[in-house]
């Protein structure tokens, strides 16, 4: 075995595969080894190929792309830890004889507005492009020092099942805030910047800004 991937959506885990053959498909389309049920997810989107003790990640012409750890990607030889976005799911890379996984905190890009009332979505997507990038660097847990790039308008922060902080991507700049839950109050467990409660109201973020989610950290940090 050469590893294994764990499904996720929103940190729940969904599934495990082992990865045991040379090759494995994703898509929404039968036939795929991992079939996933997400309108935002091609046909066939990713390939997983096996060679050696290297394991690669391989976008198939997806309408959406593939993006791992924030950033999209054509083809990439994967890591331990690395996250790997297909539509609204993620798949968390384990290498071999590394394959217990912890639940921990997710971080990731909002692909459309479907899920999320946003406003503005495409004009934002085209006012972001050459604005200076950031990310989010893990601290602690499982995962720590994996960093996830901020590239589209809006990514959302949460923990099992819960987003619980959305960060927004603008030309000012980035910021964040809480999201409620369906009663429009606050989730039990809300998030912290720099050790003080988020509210709904969005803050600006600041190069080394700490964001606390049930107990893991991820610093934010300028890329360019």
């Amino acid at each position: 075995m050469n590893g294994k991937l764990i499904l996720t959506l929103d940190g729940e885990v969904i599934n495990e595969y082992p990865i045991e053959k040379e090759s494995l498909t994703v898509g929404r389309k039968h036939g795929n080894e991992i079939q996933l049920n997400d309108l935002t997810v091609s046909g066939r989107h990713a390939l997983i190929i096996a060679q050696g003790k290297q394991v690669y990640i391989e976008d198939l012409g997806s309408t959406n792309g593939t993006l791992l750890n924030g950033n999209h990607i054509k083809s990439a030889v994967l890591k331990h830890g690395d996250i790997i976005q297909t539509g609204h799911h993620q798949f968390t890379f384990l290498c071999e004889g590394q394959t217990k996984y912890e639940p921990t905190m997710f971080v990731k890009a909002e692909l459309d507005e479907t899920q999320m009332v946003l406003p503005d979505w495409e004009s934002r997507e085209q006012s972001i492009k050459g604005q200076p990038l950031a990310g989010l660097r893990t601290l602690n847990g499982p995962l720590a020092r994996t960093v996830m790039e901020l590239r589209k308008p809006f990514s959302t922060i949460g923990f099992q099942g819960k987003k619980l902080a959305l960060i927004s991507r603008s030309l000012e700049g980035y910021n964040i805030c809480a999201v409620p839950n369906n009663e429009g109050q606050l989730n039990t467990g809300s998030p912290l910047l720099n050790g003080e409660p988020l509210g709904p109201a969005p803050q600006d973020l600041g190069a080394s800004d700490i964001i606390n989610i049930a107990g893991f950290e991820v610093e934010f940090f300028l890329i360019d």
